[in-house]
């Protein structure tokens, strides 16, 4: 949810107008707009390529990943990590277009790490994983982009901690 619509909602269910800091919160929300598309354009269309620069720095990283008893052992588990990589990915940009991590939380992030666990899949590993989507997609960020789009990749290392 955008932060328009957290300002609305929040003033509806006290019955009032918006601050003038809301407002403020809003404006520079809007100016931000256009930057903050650019950067998820740039992240989905490069998908392919963030995703495959991360799962090479992650198995060269962890290469008992891909040997046999690795969870990324065989096609279908190595395909199954690469998916959960663009996945990820995808959450980033959507944070990034909220302005906000609030759709990260409600897209996937609550009891990941408990999901993880249970299919007995290091989360060590998989903070390792962020941090090579991270490397490989700011990559391709200017330095302002890339510190924006940076924060929410940390968001989710700093959940799966």
């Amino acid at each position: 949810m955008s932060i328009v619509s957290q300002v609305i909602l929040k003033a509806d269910d006290e019955l009032r107008y918006p601050s003038s800091g809301e407002l403020q919160g809003i404006k520079n929300f809007l100016t931000t707009g256009e930057r903050r598309v650019r950067i998820a354009e740039t992240l989905a269309d490069n998908e392919k390529k963030i995703v495959d620069q991360a799962g090479k720095e992650l198995f060269k990283l962890h290469p008992e990943y891909r040997s046999q008893g690795g969870n990324a052992y065989g096609q279908k588990q190595y395909n199954q990590c690469i998916r959960d990589f663009g996945w990820y990915l995808r959450l980033v940009t959507y944070g990034v277009m909220a302005g906000d991590k609030g759709p990260i939380e409600q897209s996937g992030l609550i009891g990941v790490k408990e999901m993880y666990n249970s299919l007995e899949v290091p989360v060590p590993g998989m903070i390792d994983a962020i941090r090579c989507l991270k490397n490989a997609a700011v990559d391709l960020l200017g330095k302002e982009d890339a510190k924006e789009a940076g924060l929410y990749f940390d968001y989710i290392i700093q959940t799966m901690a």
